[in-house]
């Protein structure tokens, strides 16, 4: 009996496409939790539960130097850009359709070309910034102005994904002279000691079986994190960065089967133009002489979630 084997890119995709599928499940049950708790409170308790899982990773770092940051002011905007992200995600995941969560995360390309400019000194010629700008149409039609109305959710999903582009041009700034424990230790802290602040106004007392929830999250995450560390071990950036838009098909499972909701048919159109748009930049940074920092095709971590470390994180370390 002949065994299947696969082509590294095309295990790479597959790899790719099952850490998704499980970062999909990771906000489902985030969406479950935020209609019971604060945001704040359900950001500390995946940071409290991710905080182990993390310090076994940071364990096998053993370079002889100390904790402090090459660059601190940087690592300081970086740690509260983390904050951000992940509090705006959450909520946006709470109040609003997965479907139109996922459009405004899938515009993260489209921000992190755009931030590029003044962070890395990254030149943007026309035909990326003409792809910049077809997306952020993409977002407007998704958010319909003046159709529908503006709602909190909707202003948290922006900021999450502006945040989240900012971390990500950060790490593509910083990431060759900060030590990974620098890297994922202090936005950990900084996550913490935020949301901890926060707690005693918005505390709701926690059920075993949501405290189970909220530990399985926290696992969900490494999970998804190590599956896309394979992914991209196996595959070409270009071929496991665009395996994201497949959370788009969990959304709209996940949406209609739990929580009976039918994203408007301008949900998927908005998406597909932010899609594509995000896809026509991996490219044009794949091709010589356009990018020199490549900064969408160096972001493997999907923007959104609390866990400090991230997928290159995790790469350099391998190496």
């Amino acid at each position: 009996m002949r065994t299947l084997k696969l082509s590294p890119n095309s295990a790479g995709a597959v790899f790719a496409l099952v850490g998704f599928a499980v970062f999909s499940t990771h906000d489902l049950i985030i969406k479950q939790l935020g209609a019971t708790y604060s945001t704040f409170q359900i950001v500390f308790y995946t940071a409290l539960f991710s905080f182990p899982l993390l310090t076994l990773v940071m364990i096998g770092d053993h370079k002889p130097t100390t904790l402090r940051p090459v660059h601190p002011y940087w690592i300081a905007i970086r740690s509260l850009a983390g904050v951000v992200s992940g509090l705006s995600a959450f909520y946006a995941i709470s109040t609003l359709p997965l479907s139109q969560v996922y459009a405004f995360i899938f515009a993260s390309p489209l921000l992190i070309t755009l931030l590029a400019i003044p962070v890395l000194g990254e030149t943007v010629r026309l035909r990326r910034g003409l792809a910049v700008l077809v997306g952020l149409f993409g977002v407007l039609i998704v958010l319909r102005p003046g159709a529908e109305p503006l709602t909190g959710g909707h202003i948290a999903a922006l900021i999450a994904a502006f945040a989240g582009a900012l971390v990500s041009v950060i790490t593509r700034k910083i990431g060759r002279e900060e030590r990974g424990v620098v890297m994922i230790l202090y936005p950990m802290m900084t996550n913490l000691i935020v949301t901890a602040i926060a707690l005693p106004f918005v505390y709701v007392e926690v059920p075993l079986a949501h405290l189970g929830m909220f530990a399985v999250d926290s696992v969900l995450v490494l999970i998804a994190m190590t599956l896309l560390v394979k992914a991209y071990t196996n595959a070409d950036a270009i071929l496991v960065a665009p395996m994201q838009y497949s959370q788009i098909i969990w959304a709209t499972i996940f949406g209609i089967l739990i929580f009976n909701e039918y994203p408007e048919w301008q949900t998927y159109l908005g998406t597909a133009v932010i899609a594509l748009s995000g896809f026509y930049i991996l490219r044009r940074e794949a091709t010589g002489n356009v990018s020199s920092n490549t900064p969408v095709s160096k972001t493997r971590t999907r923007i959104g979630h609390t866990m400090a470390m991230r997928v290159g994180d995790a790469l350099r370390k391998r190496r």
